[in-house]
């Protein structure tokens, strides 16, 4: 009895390893294939960025003046906190902290984050203001994940349609793009 539960539990955690495995094969795979900004500043990364348009999706339903703020700790992770007010400006504040890490030290554009435990989803920077660090467009290894971040709650017109085009040009259904409600600036 003792050695056919050991048996079943090996064989269940191999199972497991090669999922992980086979699954960071993938993921590697087509994160290549989103042409990522492979050299990152983290440092200047970090700080507040406000949410200028999103694809919809259930973790963020209803939130409006969102705001994803990065803080680099000592261990080489990053801390995240998402906040974000429910129907209005002045609605409930929703905040969600979570962590990241480089999925790649390599290609610094590339991250994992992780709001439960560790389940940790790709963060791809696709495009990224390297000069001054005022604008990004983030996605993921699916085309289910995007978004427009802007260091001001207000973003230029003609910088946020050159973010779209070249969101559209990467394949993305940039009619799905919901416009965050922020404060006026």
């Amino acid at each position: 009895m003792i050695r056919s539960s050991f048996k079943h539990l090996l064989i269940f955690s191999i199972m497991i390893l090669m999922a992980l495995f086979t699954g960071s094969c993938a993921s590697s795979g087509k994160v290549k294939e989103k042409m990522i900004v492979s050299q990152v500043d983290l440092n200047r990364y970090a700080g507040k960025w406000y949410e200028i348009a999103r694809f919809p999706h259930r973790f963020e339903k209803d939130l409006v003046g969102v705001t994803a703020t990065y803080k680099l700790l000592e261990n080489g992770r990053i801390e995240v906190i998402n906040r974000g007010h429910k129907h209005t400006l002045d609605g409930p504040e929703k905040t969600a902290v979570g962590k990241a890490k480089l999925a790649d030290p390599a290609q610094t554009g590339w991250l994992k984050v992780s709001f439960f435990w560790i389940f940790y989803a790709d963060y791809l920077i696709l495009e990224l203001d390297t000069k001054d660090y005022q604008y990004a467009l983030i996605g993921s290894t699916t085309d289910d994940y995007l978004w427009v971040l802007s260091r001001t709650p207000q973003m230029n017109q003609q910088t946020y349609e050159i973010l779209v085009d070249k969101a559209a040009q990467r394949g993305h259904d940039t009619s799905k793009l919901l416009l965050v409600p922020q404060p006026a600036e």
